[in-house]
Protein backbone atom coordinates (compact mmCIF):
# COMPACT_ATOMS: atom_id res chain seq x y z
CA UNK A 1 0.00 0.00 0.00
CA UNK A 2 1.05 3.46 -0.72
CA UNK A 3 1.35 6.51 1.63
CA UNK A 4 -1.22 9.61 0.79
CA UNK A 5 0.48 11.82 -2.02
CA UNK A 6 0.99 15.64 -1.57
CA UNK A 7 -0.98 18.20 -4.33
CA UNK A 8 0.69 18.75 -7.69
CA UNK A 9 2.84 21.85 -7.63
CA UNK A 10 0.95 23.53 -11.16
CA UNK A 11 -2.11 23.24 -12.83
CA UNK A 12 -1.86 20.31 -15.30
CA UNK A 13 -1.68 21.05 -18.93
CA UNK A 14 -2.59 18.67 -21.57
CA UNK A 15 -2.26 18.66 -25.37
CA UNK A 16 -4.05 15.88 -27.67
CA UNK A 17 -2.48 15.64 -31.16
CA UNK A 18 -4.14 14.26 -34.30
CA UNK A 19 -4.17 10.54 -35.07
CA UNK A 20 -1.63 8.98 -37.94
CA UNK A 21 -1.79 6.39 -40.29
CA UNK A 22 2.06 3.96 -40.38
CA UNK A 23 1.02 2.71 -43.33
CA UNK A 24 -2.05 1.79 -45.78
CA UNK A 25 -2.52 -1.75 -43.80
CA UNK A 26 -0.92 -0.41 -40.12
CA UNK A 27 -3.19 1.65 -37.93
CA UNK A 28 -3.22 2.60 -34.30
CA UNK A 29 -6.92 3.72 -35.03
CA UNK A 30 -7.36 6.28 -32.17
CA UNK A 31 -9.84 9.17 -31.88
CA UNK A 32 -8.10 12.60 -31.46
CA UNK A 33 -10.56 13.73 -28.41
CA UNK A 34 -9.58 17.51 -29.11
CA UNK A 35 -9.54 17.74 -32.81
CA UNK A 36 -5.98 19.56 -32.52
CA UNK A 37 -3.57 18.57 -35.44
CA UNK A 38 0.27 19.11 -35.36
CA UNK A 39 1.57 21.96 -38.18
CA UNK A 40 3.41 20.60 -41.05
CA UNK A 41 3.12 16.65 -40.18
CA UNK A 42 2.49 15.75 -44.22
CA UNK A 43 5.11 18.24 -45.36
CA UNK A 44 8.33 17.04 -42.98
CA UNK A 45 10.67 14.85 -43.64
CA UNK A 46 11.77 14.23 -39.99
CA UNK A 47 12.69 11.11 -39.08
CA UNK A 48 13.30 10.65 -35.13
CA UNK A 49 16.72 8.60 -34.04
CA UNK A 50 16.30 6.84 -31.00
CA UNK A 51 18.79 6.95 -28.27
CA UNK A 52 17.57 6.56 -24.29
CA UNK A 53 18.79 6.35 -20.57
CA UNK A 54 17.34 5.23 -17.16
CA UNK A 55 18.39 5.61 -13.71
CA UNK A 56 16.65 4.21 -10.66
CA UNK A 57 16.69 4.95 -6.97
CA UNK A 58 15.28 2.87 -4.17
CA UNK A 59 14.76 6.14 -2.32
CA UNK A 60 13.93 5.93 1.17
CA UNK A 61 11.53 2.67 1.15
CA UNK A 62 12.52 -0.32 2.65
CA UNK A 63 13.05 -2.00 -1.07
CA UNK A 64 12.52 -1.47 -4.51
CA UNK A 65 9.76 -2.31 -6.46
CA UNK A 66 10.34 -0.29 -10.00
CA UNK A 67 11.16 -2.17 -12.93
CA UNK A 68 11.76 -0.67 -16.59
CA UNK A 69 12.94 -1.27 -19.97
CA UNK A 70 14.14 1.04 -23.17
CA UNK A 71 15.21 -0.64 -26.68
CA UNK A 72 16.09 1.22 -28.93
CA UNK A 73 16.37 -0.97 -32.38
CA UNK A 74 13.06 -3.12 -32.01
CA UNK A 75 14.41 -5.19 -34.79
CA UNK A 76 17.92 -5.77 -33.25
CA UNK A 77 16.17 -7.13 -30.26
CA UNK A 78 13.36 -9.37 -31.68
CA UNK A 79 14.31 -10.18 -34.78
CA UNK A 80 13.55 -9.21 -38.33
CA UNK A 81 11.24 -12.06 -38.54
CA UNK A 82 8.21 -9.76 -37.04
CA UNK A 83 6.52 -7.74 -39.44
CA UNK A 84 6.45 -4.06 -38.57
CA UNK A 85 8.00 -0.42 -40.02
CA UNK A 86 11.63 0.60 -39.01
CA UNK A 87 12.85 2.18 -37.40
CA UNK A 88 10.90 0.83 -33.74
CA UNK A 89 11.31 1.48 -30.30
CA UNK A 90 10.14 0.01 -27.21
CA UNK A 91 10.19 1.80 -23.39
CA UNK A 92 8.68 1.23 -20.10
CA UNK A 93 8.13 1.83 -16.25
CA UNK A 94 6.28 -0.50 -14.12
CA UNK A 95 5.75 1.07 -10.68
CA UNK A 96 5.26 -2.08 -8.40
CA UNK A 97 3.52 -2.77 -4.98
CA UNK A 98 3.09 -5.30 -2.48
CA UNK A 99 6.25 -6.88 -4.26
CA UNK A 100 8.25 -6.65 -7.09
CA UNK A 101 6.04 -10.23 -8.70
CA UNK A 102 4.12 -7.66 -10.81
CA UNK A 103 6.26 -5.55 -12.30
CA UNK A 104 8.32 -7.82 -12.52
CA UNK A 105 6.23 -10.27 -14.74
CA UNK A 106 4.93 -7.30 -16.70
CA UNK A 107 8.93 -5.88 -17.68
CA UNK A 108 9.70 -9.51 -19.20
CA UNK A 109 6.81 -9.99 -21.19
CA UNK A 110 4.78 -7.21 -21.99
CA UNK A 111 6.18 -6.60 -25.72
CA UNK A 112 5.80 -10.32 -26.39
CA UNK A 113 2.54 -10.24 -25.44
CA UNK A 114 2.02 -7.51 -27.87
CA UNK A 115 4.06 -8.53 -30.80
CA UNK A 116 2.14 -12.12 -30.42
CA UNK A 117 -1.39 -10.76 -29.95
CA UNK A 118 -3.33 -11.29 -32.91
CA UNK A 119 -4.20 -7.55 -33.99
CA UNK A 120 -0.86 -7.10 -34.54
CA UNK A 121 0.06 -5.65 -36.71
CA UNK A 122 -2.98 -4.86 -38.48
CA UNK A 123 -4.05 -2.92 -35.46
CA UNK A 124 -1.65 -1.67 -32.69
CA UNK A 125 -4.33 -0.11 -31.01
CA UNK A 126 -6.47 -3.34 -30.16
CA UNK A 127 -3.38 -5.14 -29.83
CA UNK A 128 -1.67 -3.29 -26.70
CA UNK A 129 -5.62 -3.21 -25.13
CA UNK A 130 -5.81 -6.83 -25.79
CA UNK A 131 -2.21 -7.16 -24.31
CA UNK A 132 -2.56 -5.58 -20.79
CA UNK A 133 -5.49 -7.23 -20.30
CA UNK A 134 -3.97 -10.47 -21.38
CA UNK A 135 -0.52 -10.24 -19.16
CA UNK A 136 -2.64 -9.58 -16.44
CA UNK A 137 -4.60 -12.72 -16.47
CA UNK A 138 -1.22 -14.70 -17.29
CA UNK A 139 -0.28 -12.82 -14.18
CA UNK A 140 -2.69 -14.71 -11.78
CA UNK A 141 -2.42 -18.04 -13.28
CA UNK A 142 1.23 -18.22 -12.33
CA UNK A 143 1.07 -20.32 -9.42
CA UNK A 144 4.96 -19.51 -8.40
CA UNK A 145 4.36 -15.80 -8.37
CA UNK A 146 2.62 -13.39 -5.46
CA UNK A 147 -0.58 -12.64 -7.25
CA UNK A 148 -1.58 -10.32 -4.40
CA UNK A 149 1.19 -7.74 -5.60
CA UNK A 150 0.85 -5.18 -8.62
CA UNK A 151 2.05 -2.57 -10.69
CA UNK A 152 1.38 0.35 -12.76
CA UNK A 153 2.38 0.15 -16.68
CA UNK A 154 3.53 2.79 -18.45
CA UNK A 155 4.71 1.57 -22.26
CA UNK A 156 5.74 4.00 -25.64
CA UNK A 157 5.72 1.63 -28.57
CA UNK A 158 7.27 3.93 -31.55
CA UNK A 159 7.18 3.11 -35.38
CA UNK A 160 9.40 5.48 -37.57
CA UNK A 161 7.62 8.79 -36.44
CA UNK A 162 4.40 7.73 -34.90
CA UNK A 163 4.41 7.24 -30.92
CA UNK A 164 1.82 4.94 -29.03
CA UNK A 165 1.44 5.68 -25.19
CA UNK A 166 -0.73 3.48 -23.06
CA UNK A 167 -0.90 3.78 -19.49
CA UNK A 168 -2.61 2.10 -16.41
CA UNK A 169 -2.16 3.95 -13.49
CA UNK A 170 -0.24 6.84 -12.05
CA UNK A 171 3.36 7.00 -13.86
CA UNK A 172 3.02 9.46 -16.39
CA UNK A 173 5.18 10.06 -20.13
CA UNK A 174 5.51 13.68 -20.93
CA UNK A 175 7.03 15.15 -24.00
CA UNK A 176 9.29 17.61 -24.62
CA UNK A 177 8.40 20.17 -27.24
CA UNK A 178 11.11 22.92 -27.95
CA UNK A 179 10.79 23.46 -23.80
CA UNK A 180 7.37 23.31 -23.69
CA UNK A 181 5.75 20.24 -21.54
CA UNK A 182 2.69 18.03 -23.43
CA UNK A 183 1.83 15.74 -21.05
CA UNK A 184 1.18 12.45 -22.95
CA UNK A 185 -0.97 10.34 -20.49
CA UNK A 186 -3.56 10.90 -17.98
CA UNK A 187 -2.71 9.75 -14.30
CA UNK A 188 -4.99 7.22 -12.92
CA UNK A 189 -5.81 8.58 -9.14
CA UNK A 190 -9.16 7.14 -7.89
CA UNK A 191 -10.08 10.66 -6.82
CA UNK A 192 -9.76 11.21 -10.46
CA UNK A 193 -13.26 12.97 -12.05
CA UNK A 194 -13.46 9.94 -14.60
CA UNK A 195 -11.96 7.45 -12.73
CA UNK A 196 -14.19 8.09 -9.25
CA UNK A 197 -17.64 7.80 -12.03
CA UNK A 198 -15.99 4.53 -13.14
CA UNK A 199 -15.13 3.07 -9.79
CA UNK A 200 -18.35 4.03 -8.45
CA UNK A 201 -20.96 2.46 -10.65
CA UNK A 202 -19.31 -0.83 -10.58
CA UNK A 203 -19.72 -1.01 -6.82
CA UNK A 204 -16.09 0.10 -5.75
CA UNK A 205 -15.55 2.78 -2.68
CA UNK A 206 -12.60 5.59 -2.13
CA UNK A 207 -11.69 6.30 1.06
CA UNK A 208 -9.44 8.99 1.75
CA UNK A 209 -8.06 8.78 -1.99
CA UNK A 210 -7.69 5.06 -1.83
CA UNK A 211 -9.93 2.47 -3.85
CA UNK A 212 -11.59 0.72 -1.54
CA UNK A 213 -10.01 1.89 1.06
CA UNK A 214 -6.70 -0.20 -0.19
CA UNK A 215 -4.83 1.15 -3.41
CA UNK A 216 -3.76 4.80 -4.39
CA UNK A 217 -4.21 4.11 -7.98
CA UNK A 218 -7.53 3.05 -9.82
CA UNK A 219 -5.77 1.10 -12.97
CA UNK A 220 -3.24 -1.71 -11.94
CA UNK A 221 -1.97 -5.14 -13.31
CA UNK A 222 -2.30 -7.79 -10.36
CA UNK A 223 -3.55 -6.93 -7.06
CA UNK A 224 -5.66 -9.65 -7.98
CA UNK A 225 -6.76 -9.84 -3.94
CA UNK A 226 -9.02 -6.69 -4.65
CA UNK A 227 -10.61 -8.14 -8.35
CA UNK A 228 -13.01 -10.87 -9.18
CA UNK A 229 -12.72 -13.73 -11.51
CA UNK A 230 -10.91 -13.13 -15.04
CA UNK A 231 -13.11 -11.64 -17.48
CA UNK A 232 -15.54 -10.05 -14.72
CA UNK A 233 -15.79 -6.17 -14.62
CA UNK A 234 -14.16 -4.99 -11.29
CA UNK A 235 -13.34 -1.30 -10.29
CA UNK A 236 -9.15 -2.04 -10.37
CA UNK A 237 -8.80 -2.29 -13.69
CA UNK A 238 -6.09 -3.27 -16.02
CA UNK A 239 -6.77 -1.56 -19.24
CA UNK A 240 -4.93 0.68 -20.55
CA UNK A 241 -5.76 4.30 -21.85
CA UNK A 242 -3.89 5.58 -24.81
CA UNK A 243 -2.71 7.99 -26.64
CA UNK A 244 -0.67 8.78 -30.34
CA UNK A 245 1.09 11.55 -32.06
CA UNK A 246 3.40 11.88 -34.95
CA UNK A 247 6.95 13.13 -34.23
CA UNK A 248 7.97 16.45 -35.78
CA UNK A 249 11.25 18.03 -35.14
CA UNK A 250 10.27 20.68 -32.63
CA UNK A 251 9.51 17.27 -30.29
CA UNK A 252 12.79 16.85 -28.81
CA UNK A 253 12.27 13.93 -26.14
CA UNK A 254 10.06 12.15 -23.97
CA UNK A 255 10.31 11.46 -20.13
CA UNK A 256 8.91 8.34 -18.38
CA UNK A 257 9.02 8.26 -15.01
CA UNK A 258 6.79 7.18 -12.07
CA UNK A 259 4.78 8.78 -9.86
CA UNK A 260 7.90 9.07 -6.97
CA UNK A 261 9.16 11.80 -9.65
CA UNK A 262 5.76 13.77 -10.11
CA UNK A 263 4.56 13.83 -6.75
CA UNK A 264 7.48 16.69 -6.07
CA UNK A 265 8.11 17.69 -9.41
CA UNK A 266 5.80 19.49 -12.33
CA UNK A 267 5.69 18.40 -15.69
CA UNK A 268 7.05 21.75 -16.79
CA UNK A 269 9.76 21.59 -14.77
CA UNK A 270 11.14 18.13 -15.30
CA UNK A 271 11.05 19.23 -19.04
CA UNK A 272 12.67 22.40 -18.51
CA UNK A 273 15.66 20.30 -16.46
CA UNK A 274 16.19 17.61 -19.26
CA UNK A 275 16.31 20.43 -21.77
CA UNK A 276 18.74 22.39 -20.06
CA UNK A 277 20.87 19.38 -19.09
CA UNK A 278 21.03 18.13 -22.89
CA UNK A 279 21.94 21.50 -23.79
CA UNK A 280 25.12 20.80 -21.81
CA UNK A 281 26.30 17.40 -22.25
CA UNK A 282 23.37 15.80 -24.68
CA UNK A 283 23.69 12.38 -22.23
CA UNK A 284 19.90 10.90 -21.58
CA UNK A 285 21.38 8.92 -19.03
CA UNK A 286 22.57 11.88 -16.81
CA UNK A 287 19.42 13.70 -17.61
CA UNK A 288 17.70 10.66 -16.16
CA UNK A 289 20.17 10.68 -13.44
CA UNK A 290 19.44 14.24 -12.67
CA UNK A 291 15.74 14.50 -12.44
CA UNK A 292 16.08 11.52 -9.75
CA UNK A 293 18.30 12.88 -7.60
CA UNK A 294 16.03 16.68 -8.05
CA UNK A 295 13.05 14.16 -6.75
CA UNK A 296 15.16 13.32 -3.81
CA UNK A 297 16.29 16.76 -3.19
CA UNK A 298 12.58 17.49 -3.20
CA UNK A 299 12.21 14.59 -0.27
CA UNK A 300 9.96 12.32 -2.60
CA UNK A 301 8.75 9.56 -0.09
CA UNK A 302 8.77 6.49 -3.19
CA UNK A 303 10.87 4.33 -5.25
CA UNK A 304 12.32 6.59 -8.04
CA UNK A 305 12.67 5.37 -12.04
CA UNK A 306 13.00 7.68 -14.84
CA UNK A 307 13.43 6.96 -18.50
CA UNK A 308 14.86 9.71 -21.00
CA UNK A 309 14.62 9.22 -25.01
CA UNK A 310 15.61 11.49 -27.35
CA UNK A 311 14.58 11.71 -31.15
CA UNK A 312 17.59 13.27 -32.45
CA UNK A 313 21.20 12.88 -31.93
CA UNK A 314 21.55 16.71 -32.11
CA UNK A 315 21.34 18.63 -28.55
CA UNK A 316 18.17 20.35 -28.17
CA UNK A 317 18.92 23.98 -30.47
CA UNK A 318 18.38 27.20 -28.01
CA UNK A 319 15.52 29.17 -27.86
CA UNK A 320 15.64 32.93 -28.74
CA UNK A 321 12.97 34.69 -26.81
CA UNK A 322 12.57 38.32 -28.85
CA UNK A 323 12.65 41.11 -26.92
CA UNK A 324 10.47 44.00 -26.46
CA UNK A 325 9.80 47.01 -25.24
CA UNK A 326 7.70 46.18 -22.09
CA UNK A 327 9.73 45.90 -19.10
CA UNK A 328 8.02 43.09 -17.17
CA UNK A 329 9.71 39.83 -17.84
CA UNK A 330 8.42 36.59 -17.70
CA UNK A 331 10.85 32.89 -17.62
CA UNK A 332 10.96 31.21 -20.58
CA UNK A 333 9.59 28.35 -18.18
CA UNK A 334 6.54 30.62 -17.44
CA UNK A 335 6.56 31.30 -20.96
CA UNK A 336 5.93 27.84 -22.47
CA UNK A 337 3.20 26.73 -19.38
CA UNK A 338 1.13 29.79 -20.48
CA UNK A 339 1.56 28.68 -23.86
CA UNK A 340 0.24 25.53 -23.03
CA UNK A 341 -2.55 26.49 -21.16
CA UNK A 342 -4.13 29.31 -23.96
CA UNK A 343 -3.50 26.12 -26.77
CA UNK A 344 -5.41 24.31 -23.94
CA UNK A 345 -8.49 26.94 -23.82
CA UNK A 346 -7.47 26.48 -19.90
Amino acid sequence: MKVGKPPRLLPVIRHCVSTTWLSPDLEFGIRNPSGLTSPSDDQTKFLPVFRSGSYSEIGPKQCMEDEHIRIDNLIDHVGAAVNFPSPGAFYGVFDGHGGIDAASFVRKNILKFIIEDTHFPASVEKAIRSAFVKIDHAFADDCHLDRSSGTTALTALIFGRTMLIANAGDCRAVLGKRGRAVELSRDHKPNCYTERLRIEKLGGTIFDGYLNGQLSVARAIGDWHMKGSKGSNCPLSAEPELQDLTLTEEDEFLIMGCDGLWDVMSSQCAVTLVRKELMLHNDPERCSKELVQEALNRNSCDNLTVVVICFSTDPPPRIDIPKTRVRKSISLEGLHLLKGALDSDI
